[in-house]
């Protein structure tokens, strides 16, 4: 089978040709159709991830595709799967190939009216922003949300299920480009992060109650200091390279709370909670299909133009590569 692989002491993924999986006991295989890009890719491949696996490697944390097999072992009926059908997958590699075989227990089924791209990078983002918001701040209807980066692939989900969980939401990100599709997301405020004084713009609305930032670097400071008294921090990842110092004399004078948030650690030491809000996010999509936004779609072989695309930030939503092409 094809394969994109990170090798021992490569700093890029290389196409290779690998002999194709068969699924161990309590696995199923899948033939891949598309896999989403993320950020945490990137860094796996340039060995800054928390997560790394070890090398060789095949990168691709989520996919799509349909089932092939089933392992010894495995329930397919008890967890709503069928030979021949469409399903969602988070596997934390391997993604980038035309077979790929992982835990039963990591695939979801694909309700109708979701496409197999959008089925390829819901996962992570939609579950981050939901695991995030509704689990770990306990957003209420009413509150202002401040989403950081907010025309990214995880930044637009937060947008869009801030909405849905009936908050105010300021959309911070880069030019009126990128500040229009958060708009289109659904946005009440628009900021652009490149403001002269952050917290002022901030202030001038209200303030906020919980932050989303997935930026780090020089919008955290301006960003905690905008937080009402307990107000809520989530830190989810820091796309501008620099990660912050938390002022901790500001945490006890503002009555307020950071909040560290890592969706893939919970497969760890929660995975039922994790299977549980992606079972949400999937019903919330039923009730009324979310906008699961895809702003480049690229063959197998253009991988490393959508690495680019996620490193340069130019992306504004989802990066899909379609392993069938």
């Amino acid at each position: 089978m094809r394969c994109w692989k990170v090798a021992p002491g490569g700093n890029e993924p290389v196409l290779s040709l690998d002999h194709e999986p068969e699924p161990s006991a309590g696995q199923v295989k899948i033939r891949v159709s598309c896999c989403g890009l993320n950020f945490a890719d990137l860094l796996m491949i340039e060995g800054r991830y928390q997560d790394t696996p070890a090398r060789p490697y095949i990168p691709g944390l989520e996919f799509s595709g349909h089932i092939t097999a089933f392992g010894a072992g495995v329930d397919p009926v008890g967890l709503g799967l069928s030979l021949g059908q469409a399903v969602a997958a988070y596997g934390g590699q391997g993604g980038l190939a035309d077979y790929a075989c992982l835990p039963a227990d990591r695939v979801l089924a694909v309700p109708p009216g979701m496409t197999l791209p959008q089925a390829s990078g819901f996962q992570i983002a939609y579950g981050t922003s939901h695991l995030a918001l509704a689990h770990r701040a306990h957003l209420q209807p009413g509150e202002t949300l401040v989403v950081t980066g907010a025309s990214g692939g995880v930044g637009l989900t937060a947008v869009e299920l801030g909405k849905r969980l009936g908050a105010q939401v300021i959309a911070i990100a880069r030019g009126a480009e990128k500040l229009a599709v958060a708009q289109d997301a659904g946005a009440d405020h628009l900021i652009d992060s490149e403001t002269p004084d952050l917290r002022a713009a901030l202030r001038s609305l209200g303030g906020a109650d919980v932050i989303y930032d997935t930026v780090g670097g020089a919008v955290f400071d301006p960003c905690l200091r905008s937080l009402r008294p307990e107000g809520r921090f989530l830190a989810i990842g820091f796309a501008s390279g620099q990660v912050p110092q938390v002022p901790a004399n500001i945490l006890l004078v503002k009555n307020i709370s950071v909040i560290g948030l890592y969706w893939g650690g919970y497969l760890s030491f929660r995975p039922a909670l994790l299977r549980q809000s992606l079972t949400e996010i999937l019903a919330l999509h039923t009730a009324a299909p979310l906008r699961l936004h895809i702003s480049h779609t690229l063959a197998f072989g253009a991988l490393a133009e959508g690495l680019d695309l996620l490193k340069t930030r130019k992306a504004t939503g989802k990066v899909v590569i379609d392993v069938a092409q």
